[in-house]
């Protein structure tokens, strides 16, 4: 990797999304939560949530990830609250197609992670920048098991 390609994949907009991570903790109340561990690179994300009338009320997450999945997982802690689970499950397929079939930034309300497109080059990175998305619909899924 170049010196000009580390520069663009961790541009300023990630860093910042990196140090401001939303939600981060252990959630008291859960009543459900996950854990998603990255074995590539040793990334790690719990979330822990609760869920009233279908949509995520309360949410938190624990997050031991590179930048990248520390920024993918900010976006993710800007908008979680409100949403379904199939809303969040789409929200996680735009991201990974996105990733890794060039597919085009998701659409609102998960448009910040546009800001995560000069990763789809690293392919290394792409599970540790998934892994916030993928405890969470497996947290929702803890509800119900």
């Amino acid at each position: 990797m170049s010196d000009s390609d580390l520069m663009q994949l961790y541009s300023r907009r990630i860093l910042a999304l990196a140090s401001d991570i939303p939600h981060l903790g252990k959630l008291e109340n859960a009543t459900g939560s996950a854990h998603r561990r990255s074995p590539q690179c040793g990334s790690s994300v719990t979330a822990h949530i609760v869920m009233d009338q279908g949509r995520v009320a309360d949410f938190s997450q624990e997050v031991r990830a590179c930048a990248l999945g520390q920024a993918s997982a900010a976006v993710l802690g800007q908008v979680v609250i409100g949403l379904t689970r199939d809303e969040l499950e789409r929200g996680t397929a735009e991201l990974e197609a996105m990733l890794k079939t060039d597919g085009p930034a998701p659409d609102a309300p998960f448009d910040g992670l546009e800001a995560l497109l000069p990763a789809r080059e690293f392919p290394n990175r792409h599970a540790s920048i998934l892994l916030a998305w993928q405890a969470t619909l497996d947290a929702i899924d803890a509800i119900d098991a």
